[in-house]
């Protein structure tokens, strides 16, 4: 019987490891940092209300994850500080294992980009970057639906299905969270 080499152990470890990690594409900081250029960015913890969640899941047409929110707040490093906009991670399942995106929303509730941050499905299922381009200035209309405003990507029809909900599900929460600032009486 022959004995592994110490070079074919090592492959093989290296291959073990490789397989149960996820295919990291941008930290958070950096996807930020593209998102909000000159922007002082902090993370909030928002806790929705059971009616607000599901207020929510009827705008995004899709289910949430959770009642716990962590939206990233970008400002102007100046003396006002105004808003730049609001960064959300959604991390799903695209075909069986998980995808990381970060969507961000200007101030005026419009996606700024999208970025896939990690993809644990082969890259063969990940879109290139002109497709995520697509979702620049959308609002949470029907046209943010795949198949009506935003082209579907053959062969990675799933990956774009799951993006297209982490947009929608961002944008419900920015509309949801933004209605708590606005005073009674006032339309958001």
């Amino acid at each position: 019987m022959r004995r592994p080499t110490l070079a074919a152990l090592v492959l093989l470890g290296v291959f073990v490891v490789s397989a149960g990690w996820a295919k990291v594409l941008l930290s958070v900081d950096e996807a930020l940092a593209l998102a909000f250029p000159g922007c002082t960015i902090q993370r909030e913890t928002v806790y929705l209300t059971t009616a607000e969640l599901e207020t929510a899941r009827q705008l995004a047409g899709t289910e949430l994850a959770s009642a716990v929110v962590f939206p990233y707040r970008a400002r102007r490093p100046d003396a006002e500080g105004k808003p730049c906009g609001t960064a959300y991670l959604d991390t799903h399942r695209v075909r069986t294992l998980a995808e990381t995106v970060m969507v961000a929303i200007g101030a005026e509730g419009e996606i700024l980009r999208v970025e896939a941050l990690s993809f644990d499905e082969p890259l063969d299922y990940l879109p290139r970057d002109e497709w995520y381009a697509q979702y620049t200035g959308r609002e949470l209309t029907p046209e943010t639906e795949l198949g009506r405003g935003l082209r579907p990507v053959t062969g990675a029809t799933l990956t774009a299905r799951a993006t297209t909900d982490a947009a929608r599900r961002a944008l419900a929460l920015e509309r949801v969270i933004a209605a708590r600032a606005v005073p009674a009486g006032v339309p958001p």
